[in-house]
């Protein structure tokens, strides 16, 4: 597997290389989720990681500085995948005008609504490095998991505004035996708070059961989020949406999804469960 550090590192590699390339961007910490995205991309004649924690998506009193970095070991299992390339960039190939100079990329509206009430900037800083990265790796698709749904569909509306030459693919969630969608940051949950996170994912299929079943989603909404707090649960939103773009259901739509973002202690849980009434 080629570990490119630098831009030139990777120009060269990419110009000896076919265009049929699969792209799995991460911010390391790796586990199954993101090998089930190294799995989807082993059609293409070329499959590429990224690992680069950025910046510009934390906000000032988030975690940054305490998200897992395990470079070595990231590398070596995406080897073991079958991985090609792997692109670990510093901050200077990413932002060479430094980040607070660098053109930013903003979805307006999607970003803004449900995890970008609650994270602002956040959205800008992830649409900021993905379009960089897509930019730099050029490939033909881009992977990346259901669990951040907001982040697939704001991602996706972003290359469909900017005619972006890449399809970007969305893969479903890869969960614990329990339901516990798998995360970097689970590694933050206490193993009491790791007993009690299963009940996030419970919710949302809870809920999706009472709107399938005739309820009002507000209705819904609001008594998944009482159940999240009687489990110990601190909820940001719980929102029942209209699975292509994240808007408020009408009365006709059927492809739905429930999303949720909860605090456990110090660490910050989303989840969703995309269902049909």
């Amino acid at each position: 597997m080629i570990v490119a550090r630098t831009l030139a590192e990777w120009h060269k590699c990419r110009a000896q290389w076919p265009d049929d390339i699969g792209f799995v961007p991460t911010m390391g910490g790796l586990h199954e989720g993101h090998m089930r995205l190294v799995q989807a991309a082993r059609p293409h004649e070329r499959v590429v990681a990224s690992i680069y924690v950025n910046p510009l998506q934390f906000g000032p009193h988030e975690d940054f500085a305490a998200y897992p970095r395990t470079r070595e070991a990231d590398c070596a299992r995406l080897a073991d995948a079958g991985v090609d390339a792997v692109f670990v960039p510093a901050e200077d190939a990413i932002y060479p005008h430094g980040r607070e100079r660098h053109t930013q990329v903003r979805v307006p509206g999607l970003s803004e609504d449900l995890c970008g009430r609650y994270r602002p900037g956040h959205f800008e800083g992830v649409t900021t490095v993905v379009a960089r990265l897509l930019g730099i790796i050029r490939p033909r698709v881009c992977y990346m998991g259901k669990k951040d749904y907001q982040q697939w569909r704001i991602v996706t509306r972003m290359v469909m505004d900017l005619a972006l030459p890449v399809t970007v693919t969305g893969i479903d969630t890869v969960r614990a035996s329990d339901g516990l969608a798998l995360s970097t940051r689970n590694t933050y949950l206490t193993p009491d708070e790791r007993a009690r996170a299963p009940g996030l994912y419970a919710t949302l299929r809870q809920a999706a059961g009472h709107v399938e079943g005739g309820m009002a989603p507000a209705a819904a909404e609001a008594l998944a989020v009482s159940h999240l707090e009687a489990l110990g649960f601190i909820p940001d939103y719980v929102a029942v949406r209209r699975a292509s773009d994240l808007a408020p259901p009408s009365p006709t739509d059927s492809e739905l999804v429930v999303l949720a973002a909860a605090r456990l202690g110090r660490t910050r849980l989303i989840d969703n469960h995309e269902f049909r009434r």
